[in-house]
């Protein structure tokens, strides 16, 4: 376990850049891993050396060709990470700009008439994507309540909605606002039991951080990751799709391959990120485990990121010392509930008397830096229904610390001296 190693824990955080500083604050703690997480070290530095080489992918010289082994490989290696058997992954704007790409192709290849349907949890990347190219192909939108009070959509909510006739689905992994991971296999295999051969798109922007990806297990088209969740930079989003999807019609150039779903040159400094987080994930599970294949490995280091960063939010909740954790503080009311085991590393709270913006802002001040999220076209999907406008995000990743959340939870208790 990664919280009874101090050494490890000492590791970890070395491999990952502004750890404890920012170049624009200085000393700080990093609580906004759900808005974007650390950056591995090795990463930056890939990046700036491929960001020199001016030759083209694929091309016929030493430069092109090596290049393009980088994108092969990493390619190779997405698949081993989330357990691929098959499909394709690329790469491209973002992963917002990819879930609407995957979408407008599985929306207008549906038949006209049949229905998309989604749920309300859903970040808007999916929700917006759906409704729109719904609308263009004639297809009609059906809407799957989550859970306010849980922050949860179930495969039995889907089931309630589910006809023959639903083409296209879209799926959640887990909330940018509440943390909750919902159990994607479960409600896949839901659609498919109703709509076999609907076309199912996953948004796991928010999940990929926090423990081990199986599309194996998903039986899903496509699934959508932004890698600066994930450990990388911005700048690119990273997509998996379906042999089935992937031969869909859509959007290329006249005469490409009929499969081919990337446009222009290939960025190989982003793709040599790939390899680098994944990478990352193999070293983390030889320290945790004594597997000896890749995927074991990373299965290895999903599980032990999962188990520490439930141990830190419980300790937030909690509470750790002499310090009461934040269920036990009058001031504050916890989104989704204290005891909700679908929580993945991120506790969201609102505080009594005082408006996110400046608790947040308050918390910057001691070097904490933590996140509002509004009731905005973001997540107003998941607030107004509370009657909130706004809350306090708090995201942790595996390279947080218990003595970090000790003092963030000392600072928040202090917030109900205001009262």
């Amino acid at each position: 376990m990664i919280q009874y190693n101090p050494d490890l824990i000492a590791a970890i955080r070395d491999r990952f850049a502004h750890v404890d500083s920012c170049p624009f604050q200085g000393e700080r703690i990093f609580f906004e891993n759900a808005g974007g997480a650390l950056t591995l070290k090795s990463v930056f530095e890939t990046s700036g050396f491929y960001a020199a080489i001016p030759d083209n992918p694929g091309r016929i010289n030493p430069a092109g060709q090596g290049t393009q082994n980088v994108i092969n490989k990493a390619k190779a290696d997405l698949a081993v990470f989330m357990n691929a058997t098959s499909g394709q992954f690329f790469a491209g704007e973002s992963g917002t700009e990819l879930l609407f790409r995957l979408l407008r192709t599985a929306c207008v290849n549906a038949p006209k008439g049949s229905k998309v349907i989604g749920s309300s949890i859903e970040h808007p990347a999916t929700r917006s994507a759906a409704r729109r190219w719904a609308g263009i192909a004639g297809l009609d939108y059906v809407n799957v309540p989550h859970d306010d009070a849980t922050g949860l959509v179930s495969a039995e909510d889907y089931l309630k909605h589910l006809t023959p006739d639903v083409s296209v689905a879209t799926i959640l992994h887990a909330s940018p606002v509440t943390g909750m991971g919902m159990d994607v296999a479960a409600i896949s295999r839901a659609i498919r039991s109703v709509a076999p051969d609907c076309f199912i798109i996953v948004d796991g922007i928010q999940h990929a951080a926090h423990g081990q990806l199986d599309l194996a297990a998903y039986d899903v088209d496509g699934y959508v990751i932004s890698p600066y969740k994930v450990f990388s930079r911005h700048g690119y989003g990273i997509a998996w799709i379906s042999d089935r999807l992937g031969a869909a019609p859509h959007d290329k150039l006249i005469d490409a391959p009929a499969t081919g779903w990337e446009f222009g040159t290939r960025d190989a400094g982003s793709y040599a990120t790939v390899s680098d987080v994944v990478a990352y994930f193999d070293w983390l599970g030889g320290e945790v485990s004594e597997e000896s294949e890749p995927r074991k490995r990373i299965e290895a280091a999903g599980r032990a990121i999962h188990a520490y960063e439930t141990h830190l939010t419980n300790t937030a909740i909690n509470g750790t010392g002499n310090l009461p954790g934040l269920r036990d503080m009058e001031h504050v009311t916890i989104l989704a509930g204290a005891d909700n085991a679908a929580r993945e590393g991120l506790v969201s709270i609102v505080v009594d008397g005082h408006a996110s913006e400046d608790v947040v802002e308050r918390l910057n001040q001691q070097g904490i830096r933590t996140h509002t999220r509004k009731a905005d076209h973001y997540s107003g999907n998941v607030l107004t229904p509370l009657g909130l406008p706004d809350c306090i995000r708090i995201s942790f990743c595996h390279y947080n610390t218990e003595q970090e959340i000790a003092r963030m939870l000392a600072a928040v208790k202090e917030l109900g001296k205001d009262g």
